[in-house]
């Protein structure tokens, strides 16, 4: 069933058109017809579906709407710190992340990031990654985005991480510990990823001195984005929903 997210708020009943990027997509991509059942979302847990009743260029109504029962967020708050990288590589972190039910994204500028964003170039690139977050979505079936911080200096979140109420890893080659030695936490879990080239020692060091427990995935050293998705997948099988 084709799913659109359409922003708050949205009927769960009656009938509702389409905003114009998705009544778009409904009519010129995916070349929707009357009658065809089709999904609504806005992005902070409501759902509900429907089936085309009219259809242009202009304007997609959906009818007979009633409210989608499918919860299917992870019941693991999970907080992906993901160094910046490359566009290409963080579209797909970010992607991917979505997929596995990521409830935070926190963008993070480090010594050895590739990326260097202007204060036009991040607001730019926050729009975009939303829009690939938004796809994800649609495509997954979640219906709740997560939520995509402004980009911050690594050092200047780590003051505001080291006074979270939550457990805390960074992924490093030279970790000692293992997420299977690590109890179920009771709240949130912050994963935090360095960037292509690995944080600075300065940077490990004072992550872990802000209580970040340095762990290691494996024997292998992982590329930025397969160590952030590996993680959150073993964050999900341990403690979440797979």
């Amino acid at each position: 069933m084709p799913r659109f997210y359409c922003p708050p708020p949205i009927p769960l009943s009656g009938s509702f058109d389409l905003p114009p990027d998705a009544a778009h997509h409904a009519y010129r991509v995916l070349r929707l017809r009357i009658d065809d059942p089709v999904e609504i979302f806005d992005g902070i847990g409501n759902a509900c579906h429907g089936k085309i009743a009219d259809l242009g260029p202009r304007q997609v109504t959906v009818a007979g709407i009633a409210e989608s029962a499918n919860k299917p967020e992870s019941p693991l708050h999970t907080v992906l710190a993901q160094a910046l990288s490359s566009s290409e590589k963080m579209d797909w972190v970010i992607q991917k992340s979505t997929e596995l039910g990521v409830t935070e994204i926190q963008p993070l500028a480090t010594d050895r990031s590739v990326a260097r964003l202007s204060a036009e170039r991040t607001a730019r690139r926050l729009e975009h990654w939303q829009q690939v977050a938004i796809s994800a979505c649609e495509q997954c079936g979640r219906n709740v985005l997560p939520l995509i911080h402004r980009p911050l200096d690594i050092l200047d979140w780590l003051q505001q991480a080291g006074a979270m109420s939550a457990s805390r890893y960074i992924l490093l080659p030279a970790g000692t510990a293992s997420l299977h030695d690590r109890s179920r936490p009771e709240q949130k879990v912050v994963l935090l990823v360095g960037a292509e080239g690995g944080f600075s020692l300065s940077e490990s060091e004072t992550a872990i001195n802000c209580g970040f427990i340095p762990i290691r995935l494996g024997a292998r050293v992982m590329r930025t984005e397969t160590a952030a998705i590996a993680g959150l997948a073993a964050l999900q099988t341990l403690w979440g929903d797979f």
